[in-house]
């Protein structure tokens, strides 16, 4: 796998799988282990945790062995990490193993945006909405085996063995064909912990806006088509579907529209579609036109966090330090986004709770200037020209 584009894109995907995989066997586990919900509730708090523990800390693991060593290991211990919380033999066990996920989870997902935002300036050309497409497309078939395993009553610990067998082995070749990116010599190790500078922080309240907008919806858009629209389940559960298709498939275009218009407008003219698409789910009271509505706020946040990558790793002092930065603000509303969309809802109303969204996104828009190209990262002439010009996809 010679090409950068191709190894970081299987990188991408291999991320996502692991996600997707997880996620579906979430309820043999809590049967297995007999978990209350309460209990289960702290067990998917821990991720989190161990992420926010991780991600400061992997920019100056990528320093001191380099990019591509850092991003093939810290890729293989979390896709080896799927297998831990199955393993689990009792409740203090699986908080343990999901504190390991959630570690590797972070520290590869910083390792692996910082390389992209390497590869682009190698190619001299946008490729990270497409990747981050390249995740949703990997989480989804990931999820669908998953969901066909525990269809077909297979027990988790296979089954997550097996992913991880199949993923750590699928991640060897793809790691041989990244960039060695080694840093300047004499260059300053990256600090321990790389709280956000002042530029960092400008970038991470658009992404802040646009997890925000994306976690909310993610968890309570069935609730919402529901509770307020009147659907039956079998439309709710097509609007979480339409909304993650509409993600990704916008994902999987972005880089063209980002190379045409640049990342501000693309920001502002997504935001715009976003705030339309939240103020349709809010007006709505019946299920197609929420279904719309949640279809354009999918359409509208999709290349946005992908761009705040970009932005941050031109921003910082190093790649890694930009993108742990904005990864620690994202992160941390994908966390809140849920629970606040909640207590709103339960204070004043579902419609309230989508308004104040459709705020939070209207905020990303106004924003979008915080991602303004600095000093052409991505505009560098490509080095190697006769091989990768022209092509948009890995």
């Amino acid at each position: 796998m010679r090409s950068p584009h191709r190894a970081i894109a299987v990188v991408f995907v291999l991320h996502g799988a692991v996600a997707g995989s997880l996620a579906t066997r979430i309820p043999w586990i809590q049967d297995r282990l007999d978990l209350s919900p309460g209990v289960l509730g702290l067990a998917l708090l821990c991720p989190s945790a161990g992420a926010f523990v991780g991600m400061p800390t992997a920019s100056r693991v990528a320093h001191r062995i380099g990019e591509r060593r850092a991003t093939r290991l810290l890729i293989a211990a979390w896709c080896a990490a799927v297998a831990l919380p199955a393993l689990a033999p009792a409740p203090a066990f699986l908080f343990g193993a999901m504190l390991l996920f959630g570690a590797a989870a972070g520290m590869s997902d910083v390792v692996m945006n910082a390389h992209a935002v390497s590869v682009e300036r190698h190619l001299g050309r946008p490729i990270m909405s497409g990747l981050h497409g390249l995740w949703c497309v990997g989480s989804l078939v990931a999820g669908g085996a998953g969901i066909l395993a525990a269809h077909a009553g297979l027990d988790a610990r296979l089954h997550l063995g097996l992913v991880a067998a199949v993923l750590v082995a699928a991640g060897v070749p793809a790691g041989r064909g990244l960039l060695d990116v080694r840093p300047d010599p004499g260059a300053p190790a990256p600090r321990r912990f790389a709280l956000p500078t002042r530029a960092v922080l400008a970038i991470g309240v658009v992404g802040f806006c646009a997890m925000f907008a994306e976690g909310a919806s993610t968890d309570w858009t069935a609730v919402y088509l529901t509770e307020v629209a009147g659907a039956g389940p079998g439309l709710a559960a097509a609007g979480y579907t339409v909304f993650v298709a509409c993600m990704a498939g916008t994902r999987l275009l972005g880089d063209r529209l980002v190379r045409r218009l640049g990342p501000v407008r693309v920001v502002r003219c997504a935001g715009v579609v976003a705030v339309i698409g939240g103020a349709t789910v809010t007006a709505s009271r019946a299920p197609w036109p929420a279904v719309g509505g949640f279809a354009l706020l999918g359409v509208g946040v999709a290349t946005v966090v992908p761009l705040v990558f970009t932005a941050a790793g031109s921003a910082g002092a190093t790649p890694g330090e930009g993108v742990a930065g904005v990864a620690t603000i994202t992160y941390l509303s994908g966390l809140t986004a849920p629970a606040v969309t909640g207590w709103t809802a339960g204070a004043l109303s579902y419609p309230a709770a989508f308004a104040m969204i459709t705020c939070v996104v209207a905020v990303m828009t106004v924003s979008a200037g915080a991602l303004a190209p600095r000093g052409g990262a991505t505009a560098r002439p490509p080095a190697e020209p006769a091989e990768h010009a022209g092509s948009a996809l890995p």
